[in-house]
């Protein structure tokens, strides 16, 4: 009898979206096998009143689907790979990175009001809520005049908050936006040329144990190889500078001409810095391209940056 696969999620709509789409390309693969859900609660989800950076950043969103991974309860958990810290703890892999939705940020506008063509449709001194240092840096650059404010809490939530009058609009990523079905409430999505996307946005990571061929071998039947080789490019970028949340830290890798374009760039913690850098590589080196990235980043003073906020 074969033994019921568990897949670990958090409980937000978005969150168990990601896992049932999962659990659905798995069932069509391997129509015989029960998966079933393990839906969990973590501090990041709890604690919405307090900031990521201070309950440890991003990774407040995984440790607790970690930890039922660890003791059998859960055979694989799915996550939005940019919420997955750089360093995995011992005995877990990230084994496979599934197809990119669109990895642009959205400017969703209040209910009633009409929509805005871009960033210079917006009106002077409005109001936007982001939670993002990576966002509240570039949109800095882009439109200094507009007031920025963090907001947490999960897609319903955060909606909630704008359509009650608290913001005049919220900036999002796409992916979770088109995913649950709310497109129409995008007023514009951005391009990567005014706000690059977060490493990995877009892109949702499987991690199993390492110990676990068999679980390896069903989960790495969603691999998608364009997905592969962006993720794993700006996953090294990430992990070479040591990034957490404390800094905006941005990159986007696309195919061109047979090679990988990765744009990049850092900014300073009060989000009034900020240093750019992009490379080519080959596809089959594409570590080392996220690698060479960083180091022009450091050349500029990026260590000096995150050393600002502790992390150096």
């Amino acid at each position: 009898m074969q033994k019921t696969l568990t897949i670990a999620t958090r409980k937000s709509p978005l969150a168990l979206w990601q896992a049932y789409h999962v659990r659905d390309r798995l069932q069509a693969r391997f129509p015989y096998r029960t998966i079933e859900l393990l839906e969990m609660t973590t501090m990041g989800d709890e604690q919405l009143d307090v900031s990521l950076m201070k309950i440890g950043g991003k990774g407040v969103f995984v440790k607790e689907l970690e930890t039922a991974l660890y003791d059998g309860r859960a055979d694989l958990a799915v996550h939005s790979l940019k919420d997955v810290p750089m360093e995995l703890p011992n005995g877990l892999d990230l084994c496979c990175l599934t197809a990119r939705e669109n990895p642009t940020d959205a400017v969703v506008h209040r209910i009633g009001t009409t929509a805005w063509a871009g960033f210079a449709d917006i009106p002077p001194g409005a109001h936007l809520g982001t939670s993002s240092l990576r966002r509240i840096a570039q949109i800095r650059a882009l439109r200094p005049d507009l007031k920025l404010s963090p907001v947490r809490g999960n897609l319903g939530t955060r909606l909630k908050k704008l359509d009650s009058g608290e913001f005049d609009g919220l900036v999002l990523a796409s992916a979770g936006l088109k995913r649950l079905e709310l497109s129409e409430r995008i007023a514009f999505e951005t391009t990567p040329e005014e706000i690059l996307p977060a490493c990995g946005q877009g892109i949702l990571g499987i991690e199993t144990r390492e110990d676990d061929p068999l679980i390896q071998d069903i989960v790495a039947t969603l691999k998608d190889a364009a997905g592969e080789i962006a993720g794993r490019a700006e996953r090294a970028l990430n992990r070479h500078l040591n990034g957490g949340c404390q800094v905006p830290i941005a990159a986007y890798a696309i195919e061109r001409d047979n090679q990988l374009w990765l744009r990049a760039l850092v900014g300073s913690a009060d989000c009034g810095t900020l240093l750019k850098a992009e490379g080519f590589g080959k596809l089959d080196d594409v570590e080392n391209l996220g690698i060479r990235v960083a180091e022009d980043l450091i050349a500029q003073g990026a260590k000096e940056l995150l050393a600002q906020a502790g992390l150096y």
